[in-house]
């Protein structure tokens, strides 16, 4: 197990990962998925142990929800490199800022597309942020004929 931004992993379970997030037995969903080459990890956010952290801050909340999230796609056995995707959702247009920043130190070297999205709400009022994250691995190649064209 393994301690990221206030939250820890549980365990690995085939091609789910579980955080032992409330929502995820209660509603019946993964932390993540991992399918062939990818890993698709559910939305994230600053809850962590059931609790709302950093309530008023959207940059410390998005650190803490990409924090959830590249837990579970280090669990699944990829890493921060390998993120290709990011959707992010936030509540107020005055936070896209705030979790650009977060974004920009995470995964400034990495350069994955990216989308923010501003919505009504989420589940709770006191979350600012919530984040989606896809990586993606092709497996090793072990023998492979290149054919050049002209």
């Amino acid at each position: 197990m393994r301690h990221i931004g206030g939250h820890t992993t549980s365990r690995r379970s085939g091609t789910r990962v579980f955080s032992g997030g409330v929502w995820e037995e209660r509603y019946g969903y993964a932390r993540a998925v991992v399918a062939g080459p990818w890993v698709i990890v559910s939305g994230c956010t600053a809850a962590v142990e059931g609790e709302v952290r950093h309530v008023g801050d959207a940059y410390r909340q998005s650190l803490t929800a990409f924090g959830v999230a590249l837990d579970a796609i280090e669990q699944a056995g990829l890493s921060h490199r390998d993120v290709v995707r990011v959707r992010y959702f936030v509540v107020d247009d005055d936070h896209y800022d705030e979790v650009g920043r977060a974004h920009a130190e995470l995964f400034g070297g990495v350069r994955p597309a990216c989308t923010g999205v501003r919505v009504a709400g989420l589940i709770d009022p006191r979350m600012l942020v919530e984040v989606e994250v896809d990586a993606y691995r092709e497996a090793p190649v072990t023998s492979a004929r290149v054919i050049q064209g002209d």
